[in-house]
């Protein structure tokens, strides 16, 4: 009797743990997530000829793009009618309810999915209804896509959007259109589409010790290497205006920082001071400083300045401890939040871009690192051992103004390297949890997880537009 009811407490004390971290989220999450999204239908174009080998891919990306979004919850596709529109002739007025039979509800008009009233009903129960088909013309891949609302009843005053878009007949060609499509259709809720972003990161694939960088798309398609040292390169950062990309390479023995082109991918001059490490990159908002840690007094990892080409070095942190990863807020240009031990365990701090202002932001307990400005300038995500699954490595966000925390992993290996999206609403981020260290992105709530990466070991993802 004593174990059952040893064992009852447990249980309640953890689903209390659950609930109290659950209801620790809400309030920063809800801020940032936009709260309840709404339902949307999206039955599957179809193709003909030579047309069909994409429609596959396409209804695939389009689905996941709004499933991804966290501002459209697309409908259960089991739900659907057998007979969706393909195009806007194919839809019929909503008829008038038949009469009900004595003793019963009134009987719901049903036009087999020709009807917007046929999506808006039980059981899809949609607002919004996406459909289209796939077609070949003079040898390119075209998709005629629709948007209507299914609460109107009126089809012409129903339509949202009708648009055609043409791409190569190839798979990558079905990608870039339902892309397209899906950005139309969350452009109608004030979203900003992912599609074109990309996300920079650091990988082991090529293996004999070493560490490239790499690039890919925001899902994960089209990864492709950058640097081809044969050492280990890390760190990366991306100015922004997305011409440069900064980071830290043992390519030439000591840890340095190196600084290559994206549109001519040349290594561009960066004078890196006289010293045993330089690393841990970030721009200035306007692009003409970086910001890094370096050994340069001969002791201690301090956070310095320079300009872009690495001259004008100036010290902005003075400290008997190890200070490291500077990022500058893509806001006001002059926040700086950086990793610091000075008061032992390492913790996140915040200062002015001069180097005065110091304070300290986590609150002592546990170890932090890693912080990640959101776009807005006032969240930030970072990883910490403590929370719930304490001792580990999780992924959390704070509002910096009122310290309010709230915790998006738990229990799932050590998460790490949290980067935001342009639209400040989804996370990248590196974890264990399959075993070895791959790429995930998800929603500021901690949803709509996704595996970005699967060979080798992905770490230190920076998302950009």
């Amino acid at each position: 009797m004593k174990k059952l009811v040893s064992f009852l407490t447990i249980a309640v004390v953890a689903l209390a743990a659950v609930a109290a971290w659950s209801q620790s989220r809400s309030d920063i999450v809800l801020k940032l997530s936009g709260g309840t999204a709404r339902k949307i239908a999206l039955p599957d174009f179809r193709a003909a000829g030579a047309a069909a080998p994409f429609a596959a891919v396409f209804n695939q990306t389009v689905f996941a793009d709004i499933q991804q979004s966290g501002l459209l919850e697309p409908a259960a596709k089991s739900f659907y009618p057998l007979n969706p529109p393909q195009q806007e002739s194919d839809l019929r007025a909503t008829p008038e309810p038949r009469p009900a039979r004595r003793g019963a509800e009134p009987e719901t008009p049903n036009c087999g999915g020709l009807c917007l009233s046929d999506w808006a009903n039980p059981p899809v129960e949609a607002a919004y209804l996406g459909f289209g088909y796939l077609a070949e013309q003079g040898g390119q891949l075209v998709a005629f896509g629709h948007l209507f609302t299914t609460s109107v009843t009126d089809i012409a005053s129903a339509k949202a959007f009708r648009k055609l878009y043409n791409a190569p007949m190839t798979e990558e060609g079905a990608r870039r259109l339902a892309h397209e499509y899906a950005a139309d259709i969350l452009k109608q809720f004030g979203g900003q589409s992912l599609a074109g972003s990309k996300i920079y990161f650091v990988s082991d694939r090529g293996g004999k010790g070493t560490k490239e960088l790499w690039t890919m798309d925001f899902d994960g398609a089209n990864q492709r290497q950058l640097t081809k040292f044969g050492s280990v390169s890390t760190m990366p950062a991306v100015s922004p205006d997305h011409n440069r990309l900064a980071f830290t390479t043992f390519a030439k023995g000591q840890p340095q920082i190196m600084v290559m082109s994206l549109e001519t991918f040349r290594y561009l001059p960066f004078l890196n001071p006289q010293a045993s490490l330089n690393a841990t990159p970030s721009f200035t908002t306007d692009g003409s400083q970086i910001l890094f840690s370096s050994t340069l007094d001969g002791r201690y990892t301090q956070i310095y300045s320079a300009n872009s080409d690495g001259t004008g070095v100036r010290r902005l942190s003075n400290n008997r401890a190890i200070e490291m990863e500077p990022k500058v807020n893509p806001k006001t240009g002059q926040d700086v939040l950086f990793v610091s031990g000075r008061g032992g365990f390492q913790q996140i701090y915040r200062m002015n871009l001069d180097g005065a202002g110091v304070e300290r932001l986590t609150d002592g307990s546990g170890e932090a690192a890693n912080p990640a400005w959101h776009p807005d300038g006032q969240i930030m995500a970072f990883k910490w051992t403590r929370g719930y699954a304490p001792g580990n490595w999780n992924i959390f966000i704070m509002d910096v103004a009122s310290r309010e925390t709230a915790q998006l992993t738990q229990g799932a290996g050590r998460n790490e390297n949290p980067s935001w999206a342009p639209d400040g609403r989804h996370i990248v981020f590196s974890s264990n949890r399959s075993g070895s260290f791959q790429l995930y992105s998800m929603l500021v709530d901690g949803t709509e997880l996704r595996q970005l990466t699967r060979t080798g070991n992905n770490t230190m993802p920076v998302w950009i537009k």
